[in-house]
């Protein structure tokens, strides 16, 4: 007897289908619109491997400026040339999977609601959220064994948790030099130190000013937008985005600055406002410490609640992003319970290199700034 399989799929269709579900990923992901080829890119997308297809690792490069300042009149230059320090980064892939499983036929004639898009609307949306945790992890330099909120994940047996992924041994705290505090009470930027935050020190309009030039004097290189212009990309917490919304010379700027009407910020609302040649964005998954439990927060007592502010300029963060992700079906209890895995080979990395400037090893493209919220 031949038995109807609702879950075959030819190739084509599974190829189109998983498309479609890196598709849902990618419009799921906040960090998506940030990512393109090339070291202009605020994440560098890396679709291929190294010379050999086959590997577990992908390759970028980093490229400094010249430090020399090369022969005035008519001294030799032949062998007096600077020799461009290249930076290779690799980049660990790994693979990151999930799926459904249907309760049964009977469970799929009673309702109106059909599995197989109803699983790929919600792992589309699984994956793309993964990645923004991962990705803002990363830059924040925590490990995956925490959450965004700084709570502690659940810890599962191994194989079957975030902190399990080969790459995920690869991130690295914020560097010396690119980690700072905003001391508010003096209106200064100070070293990062999570134990020295207090409830004063919020984010401001000063501060975003005061951090935007300690990344330009440390040669840390911005987006380049319309006209050539540098643009940093600053990324913040809802609640932090709130208290910057109410400093009185933020509200200035944008009142002054932004067009008259309902279509002002002040107005319309928005999840995204550019000031001085920063875009800020506000997002749940910037790492904050609102899941910790008193006394294991920030400051001398650990009961300061705080948000780590990423500055981001080129190359922050890579992403390898390599091929489309897998749609696997099968059927379980004699073809009775279609299930549908979804997974995706990808890796994520925060460059880190040799400064000329700090003559240390240092975050590329990411400032770190600690804020109380």
């Amino acid at each position: 007897m031949a038995d109807t399989n609702f879950a075959a799929l030819t190739t084509e269709q599974k190829t189109v289908w998983s498309r479609e579900v890196w598709k849902a990923a990618r419009n799921s992901s906040f960090l998506a619109q940030f990512t393109g080829k090339g070291p202009n890119a605020l994440i560098e997308r890396v679709t291929e491997l190294t010379k050999s297809e086959k590997g577990d690792r992908a390759v970028i490069h980093l490229v400094p400026d010249l430090t020399g300042d090369g022969t005035v009149g008519d001294y030799d230059l032949e062998g007096n040339e600077e020799a461009i320090t290249a930076h290779d980064k690799v980049i660990t892939i790994d693979q990151l999977r999930h799926a459904n499983r249907s309760a049964g036929r009977m469970a799929e004639q009673r309702s109106v609601i059909r599995f197989r898009e109803q699983s790929r609307d919600v792992l589309g949306y699984w994956l793309g959220d993964r990645i923004d945790q991962m990705a803002f992890l990363a830059m924040a330099g925590v490990a995956f064994t925490q959450k965004n909120n700084g709570g502690a994940r659940p810890v599962n047996s191994t194989g079957y948790n975030l902190a399990d992924l080969a790459f995920a041994g690869d991130v690295s705290a914020p560097s010396a030099n690119r980690h700072l505090r905003w001391d508010g009470t003096n209106g200064r930027l100070e070293v990062g130190n999570t134990a020295s935050v207090t409830p004063t020190d919020r984010l401001s309009y000063k501060a975003l000013v005061e951090a935007k030039a300690f990344a330009k004097e440390k040669y840390m290189r911005g987006v380049r937008g319309k006209g050539g212009e540098e643009m940093f990309h600053v990324f913040v917490t809802p609640r932090a985005m709130a208290t910057l919304k109410l400093d009185p010379d933020f509200l200035a700027n944008i009142r002054n600055a932004g067009v008259r009407g309902n279509s002002n910020l002040l107005f319309a609302g928005s999840n995204s406002v550019m000031v001085d040649g920063m875009v800020i964005h506000e997002h749940r998954h910037v790492f904050n410490t609102t899941g910790l439990a008193g006394g294991s927060k920030w400051g001398g007592a650990g009961d300061v609640d705080g948000c780590r502010v990423a500055i981001c300029g080129a190359q922050s963060l890579a992403l390898a992003d390599i091929g489309n992700p897998y749609w696997d079906e099968e059927t379980f209890d004699y073809k009775n319970k279609p299930g549908i895995s979804i997974g995706k080979i990808l890796g994520i990395l925060k460059p880190v290199f040799h400064s000329n400037v700090d003559g240390t090893e240092e975050d590329f493209g990411v400032l770190s700034l600690d804020v109380a919220i």
